[in-house]
């Protein structure tokens, strides 16, 4: 029997890093810092609703807490003067002190933009989350998405599902459009995926993404011998 795992998960170690990079001795500490960075993505992923937020990474040192935000309008996240930025990391240390009172690491926030937005399965999602939020037939929606991720250079397959009441009927199913080839199950493959929802007044649409960008091949070659 097979069975299914996480693409992003699955490579681990391969081609990918942890989003969360820190190190705790203790396990008090060690336990606070899970705490605080479930804390912290899910009020981010609130707050940034609509802003086409990709990943929320988190780097801890023993003087400061960094939390790097990539999104495809950083103009929105930033806001004039860089307003909004500001505003976000007070509420960010709000945040991080309720749930971490004696957490005394300087926080700081980076904004990183996202510069093929079409490439990226979290930018996607949203896309097709908003149409259809923006009640456009699903069929549509589906069809011009995947036109334009797979007209991207870097994209070499594109596959979106969408589950749930659509089109306000009766009973849930899933629509499925593919383009290209996903290989799931080759390591050095680079596939980018992401699951969004869509809030409709007649139920919550699932959307999940998968976007092949090409294999990654890493030089494995030793250091020269001498002979």
């Amino acid at each position: 029997m097979t069975h299914t795992v996480h693409p992003y998960a699955h490579r681990l170690g391969i081609i990918r890093d942890w989003k969360s990079r820190w190190f705790s001795a203790d396990k008090k500490s060690y336990r606070e810092n899970v705490k605080v960075d479930e804390a912290i993505r899910r009020f981010l992923t609130k707050r940034l609703r609509g802003t086409y937020t990709s990943g929320i990474e988190i780097e801890r040192s023993a003087a400061e807490l960094r939390v790097i935000v990539s999104t495809a309008r950083p103009g929105l996240v930033i806001g004039r003067s860089g307003e909004n930025a500001t505003k976000l990391r007070a509420e960010l240390g709000k945040v991080v002190h309720t749930v971490a009172p004696e957490d005394r690491r300087a926080l700081k926030l980076d904004i990183n933009e996202i510069r093929q937005p079409e490439t990226d399965a979290a930018v996607v999602a949203a896309m097709v989350a908003e149409g259809l939020e923006k009640r456009m037939p699903f069929r549509r929606v589906l069809k011009q998405t995947v036109e334009k991720v797979i007209a991207a250079r870097e994209v070499e397959g594109v596959r979106i599902t969408i589950s749930g009441r659509l089109g306000g009927a009766e009973m849930s199913r899933k629509e499925e459009l593919k383009k290209g080839r996903i290989p799931l199950q080759t390591f050095r493959a680079d596939i980018d995926f992401a699951h969004a929802e869509a809030i409709l007044p007649y139920g919550v649409i699932g959307i999940k993404v998968w976007i092949y960008r090409g294999n990654i091949y890493q030089d494995k070659r030793g250091p020269a011998r001498n002979s």
